[in-house]
Formats: C-alpha cells, structure tokens, sequence
C-alpha cells in the first residue's frame, strides 16, 4: 500500500532514545529543554517562549485555557479545520464560529474572517492548510487593528513562511503538532508559542497542573522545605518528555531535506498531472510564501471524486479528503452557509506525499489517478457513435 502519511524513522532516532534510556531518566528534562530550544531557534524566537507538550491537541486546549476564553466569548475559525480546534474551544464553554474558505487554497481569505466577526469575538484561530500560509499577514494585521487575538494552528506548518518570518510567529499564540502522520515526527507530541513571555510562562506552569516549580529536586537546591508546593492555577499534566524529544531533536535536524523532498514531490506532481482532464491542482504560492508541503491536493468534478479514491484504494493508494467541513459535524451543526467550503470539501482529494516515497511511486500514483479520472468521465460521458 502506498499511504497518504509516513514518516521517516532510522537508527540515528533509535540511537537518540537509547541515550535517555542509559541516562535513567525518561521524563521530563535536559532533552525536553534541549528540544524547545532547537525549535524556538528553528522559529526565530526565545526558547523561553515555546513549551514542548505531549500533543498538538494539548496545546490547542492550552491555548484556550492560557487566553481565560469562556462563556459568552466567540472565536472564528475556518470551518475547514481539524476537529481539535473546534474541540478546545467549545471545552471552555466559547463558542466557534465557523468561517469560509478560498475553495482553491482551502484558507481562509481576509474577507472571509472578517464577515465572521461578532461582538463577543475574542480571538481568531487560523489554520495554514496543507501547509501553505495563506493570507496570514493580512489577518494577523486585521487582528491587532481589532483587539482580537490571533491563535496560528500550525500543525501543517512547521516549516512554512512568508518572506522569511515563520508561520506561528505572527500572532499571539500557535500550535505545532508532532504526531506519528506529521512532517517531525516524535510519536506523540505538541509544541506551543506565545509572543508575550508572560504568558508563556504561564503556559508551562499550566502543562504541570499548576505548579510554580517543576521539580522538587531542583527546588532543594535552594529551600529546606523543598516538598511544599505553590499551586497558582488548575493545571493538567500536559508536558512531553524526554523521550519523545529526543526523537525530536534528531527530526528537527533532518527537516530540511524533508521539506526538500516533499517539494521534489510535489514539483514532480504538478509535471506529471497538469494535462489530466477536469482535475484542477494546488494553485501557486504568492512571492515569498514558502509551503512546508504537508498536503498535495487536488481538485475535480464531485460526481467522480469518490469513485476516483476506491479505485485507487483497489489499486494500493490510499488517498483521502482533510478536513470535513466543521459547520456540518453533528456536534457542531452551525446555522451558516459556508458555500466555498462545502463547494471544496465535495472536490478535493489528497495524494499520497512523504519522503518515504520514490520517483517510480510518485509515477504510479499519477498514472492511476490519471486512468481512474479518465475512466469514471467516460463512464459519465455519453455514448459516442
């Protein structure tokens, strides 16, 4: 089978573990701050402004708990978004409110975040889609014009940009996550980011629940009651270890030619599916917009596009569509029309991309994508005498 994601593993991660497995210690700590620190330098900002989590999904819910959202508190977001973002926002008793999209991009456009806002809008969760950072700039302006704050969901972002400033850091706060399907990989794993370092500070207290010091021993070090605790928030244990770290530090070092590759890929795609009938393929990056090229995407008439994936299915390709429009989820059924959204979620289908794939896969998957698009318009199409 040739899957949509898949990372890249080998002994120098494998090696990374087995040194925390011979220090003895496999929570929390030198690797974890280690780690932070790389990323934060990979971001262009102070370590102390990252903290390393045990999930994307922690940090989203984090990220809500660090802003004090609640009840009677709106937030927008694209509809086109992973359910954990919704997820954390409802959990603090806000509300979502779902946004259009660019049905090209699958971003959300200026426009579109602005039509959404309400009088109780505290703050604007923006998704870069597929990797590619979209209209950031110009929301992240809108937003501080506003008083809103900006929350970047950069899960498919890491290494994304717009004329050198990375996706993240041009809002107030941003999530990365590192989970088993993503570019860097650490199994499970999250990183958070907050401009202010107050609040980062208080982040971390809050991913140790609560606590002021995270660790008895090294509080010893400076008080003859070092088991006495300081609780100044309801915190959750939220925080990654040393483990998971260790694999990041190596995967860190390794982005670069995985984002080389995944460009290759990508590249190679746009060659070999740019003459396939009715498909329509990932539109082109402004100037200065760099992609970390986590979805390759393509477009094509409704009517085929579901019959197109299980021939592929049948022929080893898995392909699949990200992410279902959130206004139309049951538990977030919204009273709005998001036309672009719903137009884009009945046309788009993913293409397997990772750097796990070879020249000769990336021809297959093109092949039989162009025969099952070729074969289902014929099978639509009347017949000819």
């Amino acid at each position: 089978m040739i899957n949509l994601h898949q990372p890249i593993l080998g002994t120098e991660e494998l090696d990374a573990i087995a040194e925390v497995f011979a220090s003895n210690w496999i929570g929390l700590g030198p690797r974890t701050r280690t780690f932070e620190a790389e990323f934060a330098h990979h971001l262009g900002v102070d370590p102390e402004q990252v903290v390393f989590l045990n999930s994307g999904t922690a940090a989203l819910f984090l990220t809500v708990q660090v802003l004090d959202l609640g009840p009677g508190d709106d937030v927008v977001l694209p509809s086109i978004s992973f359910v954990a973002a919704a997820n954390a926002i409802a959990s603090s008793g806000a509300r979502p409110v779902f946004c259009d999209v660019d049905p090209r991009t699958l971003n959300p456009t200026l426009d579109d975040v602005a039509r959404a806002i309400t009088p109780a809008t505290k703050a604007v969760l923006l998704l870069h889609y597929g990797g590619s950072p979209g209209e950031v700039t110009a929301i992240a302006d809108f937003c501080r014009e506003k008083g809103l704050m900006l929350i970047e969901d950069s899960a498919c972002a890491v290494a994304s940009s717009v004329h050198g400033t990375a996706c993240g850091t041009f809002g107030d706060l941003a999530t990365w996550s590192f989970d088993a399907m993503k570019i860097l990989v650490t199994g499970d794993g999250g990183m958070f980011y907050a401009a202010d370092p107050e609040l980062a500070h208080r982040a971390r207290r809050l991913a140790y629940h609560g606590l002021e010091q995270m660790s008895g021993f090294d509080s010893a070090k400076s008080s003859n009651r070092w088991w006495d605790i300081r609780v100044e928030d309801i915190g959750q244990r939220l925080i990654g270890n040393d483990m998971t770290a260790a694999l990041g530090s190596v995967q860190l070092r390794k982005l670069p030619e995985f984002i080389n590759r995944r460009r290759e890929i990508a590249t190679q795609y746009d060659r070999l599916l740019s003459d396939v009938p009715g498909v329509l393929l990932p539109p082109t990056l402004p100037d200065g917009h760099v992609s970390s090229h986590y979805f390759y995407w393509v477009q094509l008439a409704p009517e085929i596009r579901d019959q197109v994936a299980q021939q592929m299915l049948e022929r080893g390709i898995y392909t699949s569509y990200r992410y279902p429009p959130l206004h139309k989820v049951p538990i977030y059924r919204a009273d709005c029309k998001l036309p672009s959204a719903e137009h884009a979620c009945r046309r788009t289908l993913l293409l397997p991309l990772h750097p796990s794939l070879d020249d000769a896969e990336v021809r297959t998957v093109a092949d039989e994508f162009q025969k099952a698009v070729e074969h289902h318009i014929s099978q639509r199409s009347p017949l000819r005498k």
